[in-house]
């Protein structure tokens, strides 16, 4: 099986070729193809290739599929005998991409 581990936005991702990833939200539009080029390790059928940080000349092709909101989450600050209560919800926007390759040198 061939997999690849890279960075994007200073997290890790295990890339594997026709699965998706969720990643942090991309300046990008639906439906163009993105490179990633900070892969730290590939393994191809038993051979695997640590990088010192990243290895030389590979990269993760994909295609973004779609943008979307994750689930809420709700903060909730409570100061007990001060009457202090605030509620606050966060949604993070994601980036859907599926891998098409993985190209190593």
């Amino acid at each position: 099986m061939t997999y690849a581990i890279f960075e994007n936005g200073g997290k890790q991702y295990k890339a594997v070729p026709g699965a998706t990833v969720d990643l942090d939200r991309m300046p990008v539009e639906e439906g163009a193809k993105v490179e990633f080029d900070q892969v730290l390790l590939i393994s191809a059928d038993g051979d695997v290739q640590v990088g010192t940080p990243t290895v030389g000349g590979a990269k993760v092709k994909a295609t973004v599929e779609e943008h979307f909101k994750g689930k809420k989450v709700l903060v909730f600050k409570y100061i007990p005998r001060k009457r202090y209560r605030r509620t606050r919800g966060h949604r993070q926007q994601y980036t859907r991409v599926r891998i098409d390759e993985i190209v190593k040198k």
